[in-house]
């Protein structure tokens, strides 16, 4: 998967949020508040392919969580990356 083009990360007072810029994101009038790890990982993955696997390795490598724990936050910040349409 891939983030869309057209979505851009920015911080605006203090917190983390993605904004659609662009025409293809006409449809987008809301902003998607990301946390620092979300922010994190839509950082490191921003204009790559990446999967749910690459994610979870980025927090191992980055944060002091298990597997087990990583593995289902990824899942849910995938799961509302994809209900917000901003993944392809």
């Amino acid at each position: 998967m891939k983030i869309k083009d057209g979505f851009i990360l920015r911080t605006i007072c203090g917190e983390h949020v993605v904004v659609g810029e662009g025409l293809a994101q006409v449809n987008f009038n809301k902003l998607l508040s990301l946390n620092e790890t979300a922010a994190f990982l839509w950082k490191e993955v921003q204009g790559k392919e990446f999967t749910k696997e690459d994610l979870v390795q980025l927090l191992l490598d980055n944060y002091e969580v298990t597997a087990e724990v990583a593995g289902p936050d990824v899942d849910k910040l995938l799961n509302t990356w994809i209900a917000e349409g901003v993944v392809e």
